[in-house]
């Protein structure tokens, strides 16, 4: 009996000991991992231009403005939460400018409206909600500001260093910080009224901005058209190409980026790994507006949008505009509930659960056709080094139907 086990024990050894395949670069960080992992999670826009029905507000609208008479986050988070997200970003300040938290270093923030009699802060609310339920919470920072008069000098960029870290330090941990590739135009620019041009890919320092990042998130996935973390899509319609690659070339692609169409597939000899994550809103608007409450997705197009997004390896991050009550609004919620219900339903039977392949030559070790069924992340089929084609064959009693495959 004990000459049994330490055979077993040396035979587990030798298994563990096995050499993994040499790595094809680039690879993925861990942080990226973890995060496509999620799959879907949620967008929130909502701020001034919610109430003064604008998509992009111009720095101009009054704070006063600005009253959610029944804001809810808890409302938001278990809605979410009940439509499959696992995490939501938060338009902390969209382009006008106007910060949804009481940020010291400006006069056009939630302190100067009238909700919760100026004693509010929206960030935390949601934040707060998002620890007591579980869901994972992330920031959105526009870049642009079309409400600061300096914005577009070198005096703007400590204010928005200011903005970002004030985000990153007093919020709890974040899964994701996003910047949008719209900056630049013509805007309020306290008063001025103007058109403001920038140098898109150099005057925000982005090294400067992934410096403070660091120090503050280190765990969080940078946003942007060229990541360094996740890569903007290329279109805001909620799909990626059959074909999409998780590369980019590095240095190449900035906020901004003229030829966008390329991010719809990636680049196939990149050599950064910065998979796509596809961005696309429940309804035509980025932000509420009444008269689109007959056009919400239904839950078929948001089940096709899974699986032209989270089937096609990207992300799906679908918005929800917040109305003026402070509230996902019903018909949004009752509908990304029946999608996420589809897709559960969809995908519940897996048809080779418990079975074991025949493959054409196994690697041994952790890397057996075991690992093909094993149903963890972690674990691979692999063929021995200089190898290099392989079959996976699975064979039924009898005749079988099936109509997804996921890898």
């Amino acid at each position: 009996m004990l000459a049994c086990a330490a055979m077993l024990s040396v035979n587990a050894s030798a298994q563990k000991n096995v050499k993994a395949p040499e790595p094809v670069l680039p690879l993925p960080e861990q942080k990226q991992v973890d995060w496509q992992k999620m799959e879907t999670y949620a967008f929130i826009h909502f701020g001034l231009n919610t109430f003064n029905d604008r998509e992009w507000g111009y720095g101009d609208s009054d704070p006063k403005t600005f009253n959610p008479t029944h804001l809810d986050c808890e409302q938001w988070v278990k809605t979410l939460i009940a439509a499959g997200m696992k995490g939501v970003i938060f338009t902390a300040k969209h382009h006008d400018g106007f910060c949804l938290w009481p940020f010291e270093g400006n006069d056009y923030n939630v302190s100067k409206s009238p909700w919760r009699n100026g004693k509010g802060n929206v960030v935390r609310e949601l934040a707060d909600a998002c620890k007591k339920y579980g869901l994972k919470f992330a920031v959105y920072l526009s870049p642009w500001d079309r409400s600061r008069a300096e914005y577009a000098t070198p005096d703007y960029l400590p204010y928005f260093y200011a903005q970002l870290r004030d985000l990153l330090t007093n919020y709890g941990e974040v899964f994701e910080v996003w910047f949008d590739g719209a900056n630049g135009g013509d805007g309020y620019y306290g008063g001025a009224k103007d058109q403001r041009t920038i140098d898109r890919k150099n005057y925000y320092n982005y090294p400067r901005i992934f410096e403070i990042l660091d120090e503050t998130q280190p765990n969080a996935v940078v946003f942007g058209d060229g990541g360094p973390g996740c890569r903007w899509v290329g279109n805001e319609k909620g799909f990626a190409g059959e074909t999409n690659w998780s590369f980019l070339r590095k240095g190449e692609v900035y906020p901004g980026y003229p030829r966008h169409t390329e991010l719809t597939y990636g680049h196939a000899d990149g050599n950064q790994w910065t998979a796509a994550e596809c961005d696309v809103s429940i309804r035509p608007g980025w932000f509420y507006h009444p008269e689109e409450d007959g056009r919400v997705k239904s839950p078929e197009q948001l089940v096709d949008l899974y699986y032209r997004s989270v089937g096609h390896n990207a992300t799906f991050l679908l918005n929800f505009p917040v109305d003026r009550d402070g509230l996902i609004h019903p018909i949004d919620s009752a509908n990304a509930i029946a999608y996420h219900n589809i897709i559960q339903r969809e995908l519940s039977n897996n048809l080779v659960a418990g079975m074991k392949a025949r493959v054409s030559s196994e690697r041994g070790g952790q890397f057996t056709a075991k690992a093909l069924t094993d149903n963890s992340w972690d674990t691979y089929w692999a063929t021995p080094d200089g190898v290099t084609t392989g079959d996976i064959e699975f064979r039924f009693k009898k005749a079988q139907r099936m109509n997804r495959i996921m890898l």
